[in-house]
């Protein structure tokens, strides 16, 4: 059983650059072998996850971690003391302890890391309409799931109230996307 949480574990991208096309099936890695974690990335998190990395220049970083959205992984501080960019996939919306969670970032996440994420602005799905926010309502109620209503002005305010200065919030499809960085200072 340990041996199935080994082979799930999203690993800490190695020096390997990637050419990147409008094309999924043309992402490739400069080396012959096929790179899970960017793979991943685009299975999970989807085409514009990885235009909006790209578009960042992010999608190369040598030192990259992805944290999937139906997975549960814990690190400690060693583990992420390399790492320049942290991606979770999972939205904001749907973490349940979302403070503690920035919290923990902030303290092991190296100065100057970026921190990637997305959450659904409900002002945009506000234009969705009565039946749609009906709807998400009365699923979200039988699932039991967290679904907290964010924009941009809240997960601004979460994101700096916790150390991060917010770069840039885009949004592509209905889903807004951010870069953050840690704003911790190296003696702390």
């Amino acid at each position: 059983m340990e041996d199935l949480l080994v082979l799930d574990r999203p690993s800490i991208r190695t020096d390997s650059k990637v050419k990147t096309s409008v094309k999924r099936n043309s992402l490739t890695s400069e080396t012959n072998s096929t790179y899970p974690v960017v793979d991943n990335l685009i299975a999970e998190g989807g085409d514009p996850f990885f235009h909006y990395l790209n578009h960042h220049g992010l999608a190369n970083d040598p030192n990259m971690l992805v944290l999937p959205s139906q997975s549960h992984f814990y690190y400690d501080h060693s583990e992420l003391k390399g790492v320049t960019t942290l991606i979770n996939l999972k939205k904001l919306n749907m973490i349940k302890h979302l403070d503690s969670f920035l919290h923990s970032l902030y303290h092991v996440l190296s100065p100057k890391s970026n921190f990637i994420g997305c959450y659904s602005d409900w002002k945009t799905q506000k234009k969705n309409g009565l039946p749609a926010r009906m709807y998400k309502g009365f699923i979200n109620f039988i699932d039991a799931r967290i679904d907290v209503e964010y924009d941009k002005k809240d997960v601004s305010r979460l994101l700096e109230s916790h150390g991060f200065k917010v770069i840039d919030v885009t949004e592509i499809n209905g889903v807004s996307y951010f870069r953050a960085q840690n704003m911790r200072r190296s003696a702390e």
